[in-house]
């Protein structure tokens, strides 16, 4: 890859992925844009190297467009996943006070985490919902009808404002997952420390199907970090599922399991086989270590002669 990357985000400045595909390192060309849509669509297009979107929080659970844009959007690939501890402030513009406020500005996700805070120290205010907090942030300055707004602590320099009050989120521990986007290509180097990505569409609507893919996993001992379902759509009762599990596609079990799949189902998208971000190590349960399959295929050889 070339040293200095254009970065396609979902923006604008100041949001939390920002503060994600700035780990991608230092150099790259950040490209804001108004949707995850957006964003994968510069990929392959051309006109980003990456893009970096929002795909999980710790509170709220999976982020339904970007699971949704992966299942039909072809000819893109994870590369990388990275976390972002999620810490909101209450700002405004320079010189305004608790008293003064009656209209917050804020993301409803950002609004629905800060909600207890906010019934404590401003009990009579109104909640405006904004596109992003960052999107907040700048409508705020640009002079928007709200007294303040609710957003990541980076935003406060960016746009001009002054912060009254820090961490006021109620989950102190809350983290948003973010992953990085590319065009299909080979899959990341295996480090030991990875995560696979796919996404399974059940084959029929029949008592069992559930379990059945799962114990392509379960039978190889292969733990999954995420399992989120998503309707496919087209009418009731058809379902996909977006799962990560640990391991690589280099692994012999992670590579059975995906051929069960592929089996068991008519449609089976590999979204690729990437570092995990928080470096644990990846292992398989049972006798699922490569050594055991090379074992066991190698049995099987001598006796097929």
């Amino acid at each position: 890859m070339p040293k200095a990357l254009k970065i396609a985000y979902l923006g604008p400045a100041g949001t939390f992925t920002e503060q994600a595909a700035r780990q991608l390192g230092a150099d790259n060309e950040l490209l804001p844009v108004a949707s995850v849509t957006q964003a994968m669509d510069a990929v392959i297009a051309g006109t980003a190297d990456r893009a970096v979107v929002p795909i999980e929080n710790s509170i709220e659970g999976g982020v339904s467009a970007t699971s949704d844009a992966l299942a039909v959007m072809g000819g893109v690939q994870i590369f990388g996943e990275y976390i972002v501890p999620v810490r909101f402030d209450l700002m405004a513009k320079p010189g305004t006070k608790l008293s003064d406020i009656k209209d917050v500005l804020t993301h409803p996700v950002a609004y629905a985490q800060s909600r207890k805070w906010l019934e404590q120290s401003l009990s009579s205010h109104n909640h405006i919902p904004a596109a992003s907090t960052a999107a907040a942030a700048k409508a705020l300055a640009d002079g928007a009808g709200a007294d303040a707004v609710i957003a990541a602590t980076g935003a406060a320099k960016l746009y001009g404002l002054e912060i009254l009050a820090s961490d006021i989120g109620e989950n102190k521990e809350a983290q948003t997952r973010f992953i990085e986007i590319g065009k299909s290509a080979k899959p990341q180097p295996k480090t030991g420390s990875d995560k696979t990505s796919v996404i399974v569409e059940l084959p029929h609507d029949r008592p069992g199907g559930l379990l059945e893919m799962l114990e392509q996993f379960a039978a190889r001992g292969v733990n999954l970090s995420r399992i989120e379902s998503r309707p496919v759509g087209d009418r009731f009762g058809r379902y996909r599922f977006n799962i990560d599990a640990e391991g690589h596609i280099e692994d012999e079990a992670i590579a059975e399991a995906l051929m069960g799949l592929h089996r068991f189902s008519p449609k089976v998208i590999f979204l690729g086989s990437y570092a995990k971000a928080d470096k644990s190590v990846s292992e398989h349960q049972g006798n699922n270590a490569n050594t055991s399959y090379h074992a066991a295929r190698k049995w099987l050889d001598e006796l097929r002669g």
